[in-house]
């Protein structure tokens, strides 16, 4: 419910400005500043719903049994979680270790500059929230979640699920030889990065194939103290690395309605949206000045309830950021979260029982 109200209340945003109706598009210079909350709010929800897991210091998370109990203990199973619970231990516990995978390392993707990290990010993160529906019913939760998964794609990409992408353009660049420096660079940047998540998944829970029993055999690598060091000292980097995306968003929404052209790693406004005449890109200005600020404020009061993972991080942030979050507390439309702290269930679900009988000898 809380992340209900929290992308509720970001859609206010998000939604087109229809205050003068002739002069509307589908597309506005701002409309990539309010969007990138979804992606912030996405990030924090599945950064910390990782990260808790291992704070909580519950026994089944920290000896990837976790999913050895969940598929028969949640609460509404799906006919798919029967299926799910039969997989051998050896394969439960790896789906533990993607779990971890997918909730902390792979939301850092979100901000890449590099288009087809953030597509894998996004896939990654659709994969573990349909296998999520499949196994277990959570209402609207999983599907909620998708939507913000969103955030993390361009408009080109869409168009290519509606087949109406360029692709004359995209298959005359694919062409070109010798390829660009940018583009050797890019590739390579994109490599280091899927190699390193595979060197920090096999080092952090040793990670290593048995030919013998043909199993994969995983466990936690490293201690709960270096756990809690290390998001000791991530905490606040983060929050650095989200100031300095939504820094370069919105240096570039200010540019475009003067320039008309992208500034970013993202596609250029669609053909018809550039603004023309001063009175309009003046009006344009005004609305990314309002909503650009209207975008800060929210990262600001959001920085509280996220830091709530480290404590010592929280009591860092300037306290004019902690009034500010105050002021709006009771509304919730920033919010803390944490999926799945401890396992449920693990020595059964307590279960009501009623009896009755007519002799008091025979119970039904």
């Amino acid at each position: 419910d809380s992340l209900l109200l929290e992308a509720g209340f970001l859609a206010v945003l998000v939604a087109p400005l229809r205050l003068l109706k002739w002069r509307s598009t589908a597309w506005r210079a701002h409309d990539g500043v309010t969007f990138w909350l979804v992606r912030w709010l996405l990030f924090r929800l599945m950064f910390a719903s990782g990260v808790v897991k291992l704070t909580s210091r519950c026994p089944t998370w920290w000896g990837l049994t976790a999913l050895t109990y969940h598929y028969e203990t949640q609460c509404i199973p799906t006919p798919g979680a029967w299926f799910a619970h039969q997989l051998p231990v050896w394969f439960q516990k790896f789906s533990v270790v993607a779990t971890y995978v997918i909730e902390i390392a792979v939301p850092l993707l979100f901000f890449a500059p590099i288009r087809r990290l953030r597509l894998f990010a996004f896939y990654s993160q659709v994969l573990l929230q349909v296998l999520i529906i499949l196994t277990g019913n959570y209402n609207f939760f999983n599907m909620l979640t998708i939507v913000l998964a969103f955030s993390l794609l361009d408009e080109e990409h869409v168009g290519r699920w509606l087949g109406r992408s360029k692709r004359r353009h995209a298959s005359s660049e694919s062409l070109a030889w010798p390829p660009s420096l940018r583009a050797v660079l890019s590739t390579l940047l994109e490599l280091s990065t899927y190699g390193f998540l595979l060197y920090w998944s096999v080092q952090c829970f040793g990670l290593e194939i048995d030919w013998e029993k043909r199993l994969l055999d995983s466990k936690v690598a490293f201690t709960y103290h270096e756990f809690t060091t290390w998001l000791r000292a991530v905490t606040l980097p983060l929050v650095g690395l989200g100031f300095l995306s939504l820094s370069w968003e919105i240096l570039s929404a200010m540019y475009r309605p003067w320039g008309c052209a992208a500034l970013t790693h993202l596609p250029p406004p669609p053909p018809g949206a550039c603004v023309r005449g001063c009175f309009w890109k003046l009006w344009a200005t005004l609305q990314w000045a309002v909503f650009a600020t209207a975008t800060v404020g929210m990262f600001a009061i959001s920085l509280v309830p996220f830091t709530y993972i480290d404590y010592e991080s929280n009591g860092k942030l300037w306290p004019g950021i902690h009034q500010m979050f105050n002021a709006v507390e009771r509304f919730q439309v920033v919010n803390s979260y944490g999926l799945f702290r401890r396992m449920t269930g693990v020595g059964g679900r307590p279960e009501v029982v009623l009896e009755g009988s007519y002799d008091k000898q025979t119970w039904t």
